[in-house]
């Protein structure tokens, strides 16, 4: 008999490989088992307009040999129901023979959400919705995409780096250097899943940083969005050099839900922010912030810069705003994130 639970992690794993590929798509894992339990193809969601989870699922078990019919489904996220640049999964799972189908989470477009399970199920095919720790997961893999179809805006993410005594920055106003290695490769894989960094002004004058992925491996880059009110960017920045692309947002003061609410529109399901005292302060502020990405060095800085709108750590930790969901260790540092609720 298939091993329901296991195969729902390893469709999970799938989805997770997907990530800095699909966007502004989910990422999605399927898994096709037997009903002997063996497993007869798998697979994930490829780029924008390419093959979905569920089609590259079918193409790997057509590669191996292995006739589907009968067979059980894995998917981590709703198989789609409407045309978009390429056509409903749900056909192509009905076409294929699938008796069977489990679902981690349901799709939160609009334009799915439990349509593709109602055709499914019109079709003969069993539907089963999963439930608990692997539901969460499944969402929280793709917590951009839900926010984005069911806020209009992406999840904002807000990066930072301090030491224990809440400095970002070296006395010399060095602030590249407060985390190790590890913690550094660790960020860029946040930046990896984001569809957009966003900076400010003041951070690329006073550090010149690229904000662009380069310590782990990926297939694109996100697109990085200076805010320049007043039109202060030089042409040197290397921000603005490859790879990827960036953006300059000026003239006259943001308006910052606007933003949020354009870069929705533009696909963009998650948005990392890496940026100075005032423009975290003012996303802060506006409580635009959904999560707080905190490093925390095991050193003290004493006379370096203060993290303004976010030290100390421990009055995070406890304002009621804010809900601690992890305390990893990354090489010497501790890797924090904070929720809003």
């Amino acid at each position: 008999m298939p091993d329901i639970p296991a195969a729902l992690q390893r469709a999970l794993a799938l989805a997770e490989q997907a990530i800095g590929h699909t966007d502004p798509n989910p990422r999605v894992g399927c898994v096709l088992l037997a009903p002997d339990g063996r497993e007869l193809g798998a697979g994930h969601t490829q780029a924008a307009g390419q093959a979905h989870a569920e089609i590259m699922a079918l193409r790997n078990a057509a590669a191996r040999g292995h006739d589907v019919r009968g067979a059980t489904a894995i998917v981590t996220l709703e198989p789609c129901s409407h045309h978009g640049r390429t056509p409903p999964c749900c056909d192509a799972l009905i076409a294929a023979g699938i008796a069977r189908v489990v679902v981690a989470v349901e799709d939160p477009n609009p334009q799915v959400a439990g349509r593709g399970l109602s055709r499914l199920r019109a079709a003969g095919i069993a539907v089963e919705l999963a439930d608990g720790a692997i539901a969460d997961a499944a969402r929280e893999l793709n917590i951009g995409f839900f926010s984005r179809m069911q806020r209009g805006r992406p999840f904002v993410r807000l990066k930072s780096a301090i030491s224990l005594d809440g400095r970002s920055a070296l006395p010399d106003g060095r602030s590249q250097w407060i985390t190790g290695e590890a913690a550094r490769a660790d960020g860029h894989a946040w930046r990896r899943r984001a569809g957009a960094v966003l900076t400010g002004i003041g951070t690329v004058l006073a550090d010149d940083p690229r904000l662009d992925v380069r310590l782990v491996p990926t297939a694109t880059q996100p697109l990085r969005l200076v805010l320049d009110p007043q039109g202060r960017m030089p042409a040197s920045a290397r921000i603005l050099l490859p790879p990827g692309d960036a953006r300059v947002i000026g003239p006259g003061r943001a308006d910052l839900p606007a933003l949020l609410a354009q870069l929705g529109a533009q696909g963009v399901n998650e948005l990392h922010v890496e940026a100075g005292p005032t423009l975290s302060g003012a996303l802060l502020d506006a409580g635009l912030v959904d999560e707080l990405l905190v490093y925390q060095a095991p050193m003290l800085v004493g006379a370096g810069r203060p993290l303004a709108t976010l030290a100390p750590l421990a009055d995070l930790g406890e304002a009621r705003r804010w809900r601690l969901v992890e305390a990893t260790p990354i090489g010497p540092d501790l890797r924090l994130r904070l929720r809003a609720t």
